[in-house]
């Protein structure tokens, strides 16, 4: 097969190599099997030459290496899952871990850092190193992974100047914040201080967002003035490849957007290096009210013998998707904005609560056929359980609960999310947050598009109808046996976009004026309706009351689960619902709705007690009578 004719398929994964010619012809049989059982954390005790590029391939301790790596990104994973996924990559054949540090789960407000529990990086990249994997590091500052705002924080953006990516100075004086705490955590696990780690990308697909030709360069500077000296690598897209490029940087590549161009550039930036396709994959994210994405195995597993015979090394994304718990999922614009759903399961080689699938069985076996490697002794199947329906749901509704809200904002404009002065002036990142003002007639309610990402419209208590992207006026009726009435605005958002210039416009909430008949509505009381672990670990006030017919939302739920010991992965059942959030012992699942595809929300049984567990539900629309479980993932079709 020539390089053009690989080319030529619909899939249009490569067309890469400095040695086509010889090696594309190869069949399975044919291939050479690699000898890297020497090479491994676990017995390259002396360090002496890292990761390099020497000619058309990598070494490592100067013996030729290829990289067969896989993403797990720590955050969407319980920490209690951590070992356990990595046994069975390591299980399955791969050498590498690859993950992304998500800079704003990481300092999720201004100048306070989180380096533990789910958030411990180092315990995870210790992991790795244990299981006999090396790690390829991404500290970003931006990642993108279709988390919100790309892994941004999104308190970047009060600053209403802000240029996200940029050498703008109020964005370099936050990165190098950042950095000057992480990057002394990770310099201590290279590959020659005795870590795992042999790799480090700087930024991530910097060619497809360009704002500044500066950048990539300060970002680089930041990583190797602060003590990182691993092989460096950049990552982009076919078409933006000398655009992310850095002088004396390896490029890699993704499966994006590959043409005869992109050889062309690979031939111009560094001759006959070797190729890392970077992020592999046939499948793409889930979004909400969109048919499920779902890839196909044997076009897989025939590109992997390709990528194989051609020399290269690859990365594939995602090894293990995980779960965008606490509403961390972002959006994407190609088509529209399209928010991403809670699963991040990826069609992955394992699934979102980390069992096998017959892809996993097909990788396990190709690469134990082309390898010599000593793979552990594979773990033991995930076990799932449904629980009993929980008949016995108490509520409240939101009207009931704002009078107990620790802190209001009042304001005579509308203020976004961003511009709120909580969380120690961060402003709010993700959830809901609600406009309540005084109305004296009725009239034509108009958005003029501030409306970001979806609002729900009340007077007194009553829904009155939804403003959203598409929607922007809503015809408001005034009770006129009252002299005023009370207008809400709950406005939801959504996820922030992950990629494109546009992030630097991705301020949630009212991001301007709201009109009734051409006139601004002034002045507001602004609620935070942040929805994380820490507004659902409050003491709710004691006015519970037992629902025995649908409440219409938006309403809280209150339920209990008794779990066993140990308590195992569970799945939610969401079908009788409407649209809202779940939440179990303080800790938020992630967002459900009613659109699809998803229909189950993963509970990890690490996160449930033996005995009682808590279980609180926002609901926006309607709630159910029973809270139901499932030993399977129902994530569409």
């Amino acid at each position: 097969m020539s390089m053009w004719t690989f080319l030529g398929r619909p899939e249009c994964i490569l067309c890469l190599s400095s040695a086509l010619g010889v090696m594309a012809f190869l069949s399975n049989n044919q291939l050479p099997r690699l000898n890297q059982s020497h090479l491994t954390p676990l017995w390259l005790l002396t360090r002496r030459v890292g990761l390099k590029v020497k000619d058309s391939q990598f070494t490592l301790e100067g013996f030729p290496f290829r990289i067969i790596s896989g993403t797990i990104d720590y955050f969407r994973v319980p920490r209690q899952n951590w070992r356990q996924s990595l046994r069975k990559m390591q299980a399955c054949g791969f050498n590498t871990l690859t993950t992304h540090i998500p800079w704003n789960l990481h300092e999720p407000t201004m100048g306070r850092f989180q380096f533990i529990e789910n958030m411990d990086l180092v315990a995870f990249i210790t992991m790795a190193s244990e299981t006999g994997l090396w790690v390829i590091l991404c500290p970003g500052p931006y990642i993108g992974g279709d988390v919100d705002l790309g892994g941004l924080p999104s308190w970047l953006l009060k600053d209403p100047k802000m240029k996200l990516r940029t050498t703008y100075k109020g964005f370099t004086k936050a990165m190098n914040r950042y950095f000057n705490n992480l990057i002394p955590r990770i310099a201590k696990l290279q590959y020659n201080k005795g870590g795992p780690i042999i790799a480090v990308q700087v930024e991530n697909e910097y060619g497809s967002y360009y704002m500044d030709k500066k950048y990539m360069e300060y970002v680089k500077t930041a990583l190797v003035s602060r003590g990182i000296d691993e092989l460096l690598m950049t990552a982009d897209d076919g078409v933006s490849l000398r655009k992310g490029h850095l002088q004396n940087v390896l490029a890699t590549v993704r499966m994006k957007n590959i043409n005869k161009e992109t050889y062309e550039d690979f031939n111009f930036i560094q001759g006959g290096s070797p190729i890392l396709m970077t992020v592999y994959t046939t499948n793409s994210f889930d979004t909400w009210g969109a048919l499920r994405q779902l890839g196909d195995p044997q076009m897989l597993m025939k590109d992997v013998r390709e990528i194989f015979s051609l020399g290269f090394s690859l990365n594939f994304y995602m090894f293990q998707g995980g779960t965008n718990f606490g509403l961390i999922g972002g959006a994407q614009s190609a088509e529209g904005y399209t928010p991403v759903v809670t699963s991040y399961d990826y069609c992955a080689l394992i699934t979102e609560h980390g069992d096998y699938t017959p892809e996993y069985q097909e990788f396990q076996r190709f690469f134990h056929s082309v390898t010599d490697f000593s793979p552990l002794t594979r773990p033991k199947a995930t076990l799932t359980f449904a629980y009993q329906p929980l008949t016995l749901l108490y509520y409240m509704t939101l009207w009931e609960v704002l009078p107990y809200l620790a802190k209001t904002t009042k304001s005579s404009k509308p203020l976004s999310m961003e511009q709120l002065t909580v969380n120690g002036r961060s402003g709010q990142s993700f959830g809901y947050i609600l406009y309540e003002t005084t109305i004296f007639n009725g009239g034509l309610l108009t958005s003029r598009g501030h409306i970001q990402d979806r609002a729900q419209v009340f007077l007194d208590n009553d829904y009155v109808g939804l403003l959203d992207r598409a929607n922007k006026e809503l015809l408001l009726y005034k009770d006129l046996t009252k002299k005023t009435q009370t207008l809400r605005i709950l406005v939801e958002n959504q996820g922030r976009l992950t990629s494109g210039q546009d992030m630097n416009k991705e301020r949630k909430g009212l991001t301007g004026d709201i009109y009734l008949d051409k006139s601004p509505l002034r002045p507001f009381k602004i609620y935070s309706l942040e929805m994380g672990n820490v507004f659902v670990q409050r003491e709710f006030p004691k006015y519970w009351k037992t629902a025995t017919s649908p409440v219409i939302g938006p309403a809280f739920f209150l339920s209990y689960l008794k779990a066993g010991d140990p308590p195992q992965d569970t799945f939610i059942q969401v079908k009788d619902w409407g649209k809202g959030v779940i939440a179990i012992n303080g800790r938020s699942l992630g967002r459900y709705w009613n659109i699809g595809p998803q229909e189950t929300i993963f509970v990890p049984g690490s996160w449930l007690h033996p005995g009682v567990n808590t279980i609180i539900m926002f609901e926006e629309l309607k709630g159910g009578l029973k809270i139901r479980f499932t030993s399977r993932a129902q994530l569409g079709h």
